[in-house]
């Protein structure tokens, strides 16, 4: 696991009617540096953003509907995991998690299970200032966000 990523396994108590499900609380120690800002991204299939990067703000993603392919990748020179590169399947088919994605963690997002809505609870209000970003096929990442999934 990428340095400082961590992953929220979540809950999700079902009956006849539908479901509840607990994201986060401000007592969870996942949750510690607190609230900023609630937004909220709905993306039409194979729509791709990437890569996102913040200098000093933590960024908490939940997928609510569909499924989007996740990749973060470590820009961080002093990180035990430098460069390296993470996938996750977040939503209806991928796992039902929170992730908090540190500073200095490059982030993006694929839309591959029919139309995706990410809920994200950031730890500052939007500021330009502390928004990067790095273009989605940026040589010194070299990921291909058009690859598909093996055939096994």
């Amino acid at each position: 696991m990428i340095n400082g990523l961590v992953k929220k396994e979540l809950a999700r108590n079902k009956d006849e009617r539908g479901f509840f499900e607990e994201i986060i609380r401000v007592s969870d120690d996942f949750f510690r540096e607190g609230f900023g800002q609630l937004s909220h991204s709905m993306m039409y299939p194979g729509v791709i953003k990437a890569w996102h990067i913040h200098k000093t703000q933590i960024d908490w993603w939940y997928v609510s509907r569909g499924t989007l392919k996740v990749a973060v990748y470590d820009n961080r020179t002093d990180s035990p995991t430098y460069k390296e590169i993470q996938e996750f399947l977040m939503g209806e088919h991928g796992e039902n998690v929170v992730l908090k994605i540190p500073p200095g963690v490059a982030h993006g997002c694929k839309s591959i299970g029919g139309t995706s809505e990410l809920f994200y609870v950031t730890s500052k209000v939007y500021d330009p200032n502390e928004e990067g970003r790095i273009p989605h096929n940026d040589p010194g990442i070299g990921y291909d966000w058009l690859k598909i999934a093996p055939i096994k």
